[in-house]
């Protein structure tokens, strides 16, 4: 059976993943790492098939979280650096978010306030408030966004 005829053969809804055109793309982006010193972060939201972290985690410098349980998924699976950013976090989550994870964004004066002690690296969400996007209901930087510090 070919590869179009085992396609075919699968049930929907699923999503197929060719291991080797992933690892073809992964072995670029080491590349990438290697030749630019950037570490490259899977963003779990984008990508979340975490029976592949392992597989990704042997090219890229760790992963992004958007909340308590992605982070756990790096911890367990990436073994690497773990960053997060949440528009909000719950305050009795923050203590396992500042062991776990090795740099945390807030989007807020006041959630660096709160949360920041015991954090080991923090960044904050910059809203530099110039939209590029058509649609304001997914742009981050539209009129008044909640998300970020202007």
């Amino acid at each position: 059976m070919d590869l179009y005829e085992k396609i075919k053969s699968v049930e929907t809804p699923a999503y197929v993943i060719s291991e080797k055109i992933l690892t073809d793309n992964l072995k670029i982006l080491a590349e990438l790492q290697k030749s630019t010193g950037a570490k490259i972060l899977l963003a779990q939201k984008c990508f979340s098939t975490f029976f592949l972290y392992p597989l990704i985690a042997s090219y890229l410098s760790g992963a992004t979280a958007s909340g308590l349980h992605e982070a756990l998924l790096c911890e367990e699976y990436f073994k690497k650096e773990n960053h997060i950013f949440s528009p909000a976090y719950r305050a009795k989550e923050i203590n396992r978010i500042a062991e776990i994870c090795d740099h945390v964004i807030f989007n807020s004066f006041a959630q660096v306030e709160k949360f920041a002690a015991g954090v080991k690296s923090v960044g904050l969400r910059i809203n530099p408030e110039h939209s590029t996007q058509k649609i304001s209901i997914y742009d981050p930087c539209a009129e008044n966004s909640r998300l970020g510090v202007r």
